[in-house]
C-alpha cells in the first residue's frame, strides 16, 4: 500500500508520515501546498522543505492551491496511491476537507493523529525520537521570543507550557508552527540557521537556513 502526505516540514504532518509508515504504508510523495490564504511561513521556506524531503528519500510534490480542490483531487488521483495522510488533530473543518479530498481522488483519508491528547501528543513525538523548533507564532498569541525556541525533550514542552499558559502543546490552533530538525527517518539532526525575521499580518516568522548538525 502506497501513500501520500501532506508536508509542511512540522511535526505533526511528518509524525503522522512516521506513523503511516509504521503501519507498512510506503510513503514515496510528500505533498506541499501553495496556498491561496495569506503567507505560509513553511512556503516561504522551499528550499529547507526540499532539503528534508531528499535526506527522507522521498519526492516533494507542489500543488498550487490557485487552482482549486478539484484539481487537486485530479492530481492526488493520478499518483496512484492508496491512502492521502495529514496531521490534523482537533480541526474539525480541515478533517473534513481532507475526507471530501480523499473521497474525490478514490484513495482513503488515514488521520492518525486524530483525537489525541494533545499534551500527550507532544510527549508521544518527542519520546519517539523528534526534536523541532518553532518558525512562527502568531503575534496575538505568543512573543517573538519564541521564534527558534526548539523542543528536544519534555523538559523543554514543561517550560514552554509553564511560561505560556493556555497555548495548546502542539499549536494545533495556529499558535505556532514548526519545523522538524531530528526524526528518525533523518539520517542525520539538521541545525537551524536563522537569517531573518519576517512579519506577516497574522505571523512573525523566520527565514532560515537547514544544515546537517
Amino acid at each position: 500500500m502506497k501513500g501520500i502526505a501532506f508536508f509542511s516540514g512540522g511535526k505533526d504532518g511528518l509524525y503522522a508520515t512516521y506513523l503511516a509508515e509504521k503501519q507498512g504504508i510506503k510513503v514515496p510523495y510528500l505533498l506541499a501546498l501553495k496556498t491561496t490564504i495569506g503567507i505560509s511561513p513553511h512556503f516561504e521556506n522551499l528550499n529547507a522543505l526540499k532539503l528534508l524531503a531528499e535526506d527522507m528519500g522521498k519526492e516533494l510534490l507542489i500543488f498550487d492551491m490557485a487552482k482549486g480542490s478539484e484539481a487537486l483531487a485530479e492530481f492526488i488521483k493520478s499518483l496512484d496511491v492508496d491512502y492521502l495522510i495529514a496531521g490534523d488533530v482537533l480541526l474539525e473543518d480541515h478533517l473534513k476537507w481532507v475526507n471530501l479530498l480523499a473521497e474525490k481522488s478514490g484513495v482513503k483519508a488515514l488521520e492518525p493523529l486524530w483525537e489525541k491528547d494533545t499534551f500527550e501528543l507532544a510527549k508521544e513525538i518527542l519520546n519517539s525520537g523528534f526534536e523541532y523548533s518553532i518558525i512562527a507564532i502568531n503575534k496575538e498569541k505568543l512573543s517573538k521570543e519564541w521564534l527558534g525556541y526548539t523542543f528536544r525533550d519534555i523538559k523543554d514542552l514543561e517550560r514552554f507550557l509553564e511560561e505560556n499558559d493556555g497555548i495548546d502543546p502542539v499549536g494545533e490552533f495556529a499558535e505556532f508552527h514548526t519545523i522538524v530538525l531530528k526524526a528518525p527517518f533523518f539520517e542525520k539532526r539538521f541545525k537551524l540557521k536563522e537569517k531573518s525575521v519576517e512579519e506577516s499580518e497574522r505571523y512573525w516568522y523566520l527565514k532560515f537556513k537547514l544544515s546537517h548538525c
